[in-house]
């Protein structure tokens, strides 16, 4: 019998998206996802599955706030899909437990 852990099934996910063929480039979705903050920096990136979609994923910092803005971007359509506020510690949760999901 073989179980999957949380760490497995979050590392599957990322192999799978990466797999994926996108419509949009990196680069339209990164346009799109910089329109909805101005001023920005992108601090992070990445391809993922996310509820059952192929998304681009950006953190993007704002001078003079803390935490980021992560905006989703759909790579099938080029829209945006969400976007939310990640405070400081949010952050911090997030990167712990991807290093945990790191094979």
């Amino acid at each position: 019998m073989t179980s999957t852990t949380p760490a497995m099934a979050a590392t599957a996910k990322k192999h799978h998206a990466r797999a994926a063929r996108p419509k949009i480039s990196y680069k339209d979705a990164r346009t799109t996802a910089m329109a909805k903050v101005p001023g920005g920096k992108i601090v992070k990136h990445e391809l993922e599955q996310e509820q059952g979609k192929l998304v681009y994923s950006f953190d993007i910092r704002v001078p003079g706030k803390s935490g980021v803005e992560e905006v989703m971007v759909d790579a099938n359509t080029g829209e945006v899909v969400s976007q939310t506020h990640e405070t400081a510690a949010k952050e911090r949760q997030e990167a712990k437990q991807e290093k945990s999901e790191t094979p």
